[in-house]
């Protein structure tokens, strides 16, 4: 398996598996997800496996109990204090192989290297269960997340 930086030729499969992870949320647009990209395109990357990508991960810098809204284009963060995970997706064609933990691996790492003294997320479709698994901690905060699906919380990963 391979993890490595998002390219221009990508974003069709990035798409593809954005539309089969998440059908009950309206899809993010290519301008929405590439402006995550450009935001930090150090903590984004792709999954391959036998050349085909299984999967994506978006993360990038941002304000901590502050996530931003679906649809929200990004731009450079100043004074950033964690690093946000957008999303770690991942087609059928991943099951069983371990990519998320790669991924998170990977994100974990990078947050080390810069500083970073948690991930925080939003955990939709249920996968809060997944994340506290993987040491993620729901956290109140006082932002309006209505704009996510109904079950939608706010996570925290202290490093």
């Amino acid at each position: 398996m391979n993890l490595r930086p998002i390219t221009h030729a990508d974003w069709p499969h990035i798409l593809a598996i954005q539309l089969e992870c998440y059908p009950q949320i309206e899809p993010e647009s290519l301008e929405v997800l590439q402006s995550k990209w450009q935001a930090s395109p150090d903590s984004c990357f792709v999954i391959e496996l036998d050349n085909n990508i299984i999967g994506y991960c978006l993360a990038h810098p941002w304000l901590l109990d502050n996530p931003p809204s679906l649809e929200q284009q990004l731009s450079q963060i100043e004074q950033a204090n964690t690093l946000y995970l957008h999303d770690i997706a991942l087609s059928a064609k991943a099951q069983g192989k371990g990519a998320g933990k790669q991924a998170l691996a990977k994100l974990i790492n990078f947050a080390n290297s810069n500083h970073f003294a948690n991930i925080s997320l939003v955990a939709v479709q249920g996968a809060h269960h997944y994340w506290g698994k993987q040491g993620f901690i729901t956290k109140a905060i006082s932002k309006d997340l209505s704009a996510y699906p109904a079950d939608a919380r706010y996570m925290i990963y202290t490093l």
